[in-house]
This record gives C-alpha cells, sequence and structure tokens, in this order.
C-alpha cells in the first residue's frame, strides 16, 4: 500500500467512526424505549395482564398469603377465591395450559412470606403474582405497621424482580367486637392502599368493597352470608372476592358461572 492509498483507507475509516458509534449505541436506545413502554403503574399493568390473556404464551399465576387464600375449612368444600379464578382462567377464557398455583398458608404474615420466599413464589418462575396478607399482621402487632410497610413493598420489588406483574389485595372486614385482637386491620388495609398508590400497583379492595356493602339497606347480611366466623370468608365471601378480582382485571362477564351466571345447562 502507498502512502496515498493509505491516507485516503485512514479518511474512509474516520468517516465511518460516527456511523459506528450510532449503532453501537441505538440499541441501547431502543432498550430503553421498550422498558419505557410499560411503568409499574396499576393501569399499565392491568393492560399488560389484557395483552398477556390474548396471547398465546401459557401463563403461571401465583397467590399468596395467609388462611383467607390458602382457603382451609371455612369454605366448607366450597371454592376457594384461587380456585375460582382457576376455573375462570383455565375454562371459561379456554386457557387450559395456564398454570394457577395457590402458595397460601393459614396464620401467616407478611414476614413468613419474605422468608418462604424462594419456595413459595420464586421458585415457579410467575407471570402474575396475587398477594392477601395482614390480617395475621395486625393481631396485636405481630408485625408493626412500619414493618408491615416494609415488607409489603420489600414483596412488590421481588415479584417485579422476577418480572412477574404485582396485584395487591386489602383484606375482608372482620367482626371487631368478636375479634379485638385484629381492631387494627384498617389502619393496615390503609399502609396497603398507600403502597398500591405510590408504586403503581394493581389493587383489589376487598376491604373498601365489602364496607361499601354494609352500609347499604342489605348491610346486615354481609356478614352473615360472606363470613364463616368472625373474619374468615365462607363459599359466599370467596366467591365475592373472585368477583371483585375479575372487576379490577377487567375479566368480569355477568352471563360466567364464575361472575354470578347460571351453572345449569340443557335438560336434566
Amino acid at each position: 500500500m502507498n502512502r496515498l492509498s493509505g491516507r485516503r483507507f485512514f479518511i474512509r475509516c474516520l468517516c465511518l467512526l460516527p456511523i459506528l458509534a450510532i449503532l453501537s449505541f441505538s440499541p441501547k436506545l431502543y432498550r430503553k424505549k421498550a422498558v419505557s413502554v410499560f411503568t409499574h403503574s396499576g393501569k399499565n399493568d392491568k393492560e399488560k395482564i389484557a395483552l398477556l390473556l390474548k396471547g398465546n404464551t401459557s401463563l403461571i399465576w401465583v397467590f399468596t398469603g395467609d388462611s383467607i387464600t390458602h382457603g382451609a375449612k371455612h369454605t366448607h368444600g366450597y371454592r376457594s377465591y384461587p380456585e375460582i379464578f382457576s376455573e375462570r382462567i383455565r375454562w371459561e377464557l379456554g386457557r387450559v395450559r395456564d398454570l394457577v398455583i395457590n402458595t397460601g398458608i393459614s396464620g401467616n404474615t407478611s414476614r413468613n412470606i419474605l422468608d418462604d420466599f424462594e419456595w413459595r413464589v420464586k421458585q415457579f418462575k410467575p407471570n402474575v403474582v396475587s398477594i392477601m396478607i395482614g390480617t395475621n399482621d395486625c393481631a396485636n402487632a405481630r408485625v408493626t405497621l412500619e414493618d408491615y410497610e416494609k415488607n409489603i413493598i420489600s414483596l412488590v420489588e421481588k415479584f417485579r424482580s422476577l418480572g412477574a406483574i404485582p396485584i395487591l389485595h386489602t383484606p375482608n372486614p372482620i367482626i371487631e367486637a368478636l375479634d379485638p385482637n385484629r381492631e387494627s386491620l384498617e389502619e393496615y388495609v390503609k399502609v396497603i392502599k398507600s403502597i398500591a398508590e405510590k408504586e403503581q400497583v394493581i389493587l383489589v379492595d376487598n376491604y373498601g368493597h365489602w364496607s361499601e356493602e354494609l352500609e347499604t339497606p342489605n348491610g346486615a347480611k354481609v356478614f352473615k352470608e360472606w363470613l364463616n366466623d368472625p373474619l374468615h370468608p365462607n363459599g359466599g365471601g370467596h366467591s365475592e372476592i373472585a368477583r371483585l378480582m375479575f372487576k379490577s382485571l377487567g375479566i368480569f362477564d355477568p352471563t360466567a358461572p364464575t361472575c354470578g351466571g347460571a351453572y345449569y345447562e340443557g335438560e336434566h
């Protein structure tokens, strides 16, 4: 290569430098834009769930919490709200390959779920995690309000670190006169609602919904028809929780059996 050719080659290389810089940098810009399409808002997370449900990819839904999510004993054999959710997703919506996993454990607090996170949530690599917790946290302040807030925020962060969409539930109201150890439940509910707003998480406000129903002319029937004891929902209560969840996610259909439609078909 003579001196003139070498100089031309050098000049061409210099001209290519800006183009190479753009090419090497543009994927980063693209990735940044791709991430910002959905911020972690309840609204956008709801939109993400809608897109997931329209897609062909099979999903893993994890439900975790305490005895209410566990569905132990107090349903008298009727379906718990995670089981009703499974019926809605896997049968009525035709997503038969979706997995709905329930890791709720009676007596648990938010601290228990954090301590057992690997087993209860992480191992399943979920797309969506639904959590209702607090009824035991507030019992004699087993978990202080300050620690409860830290625990819930930490759980939301852990769900998102897995790439999962978090769903927060407020617990249902209880009959405080018959369970005074949990009279501070409403304060814990306020924490959940505040976190859902600040962290922009989908909220299923069972406490608010039941409280509104208690103020109606038929309010006296709410605890009779929806609770099995001062704090645990019965089969009817679990149906109510499931239906509110469907409404919160935009998948409620009044004609569907899980949403209150008729179960019986044909002549029999």
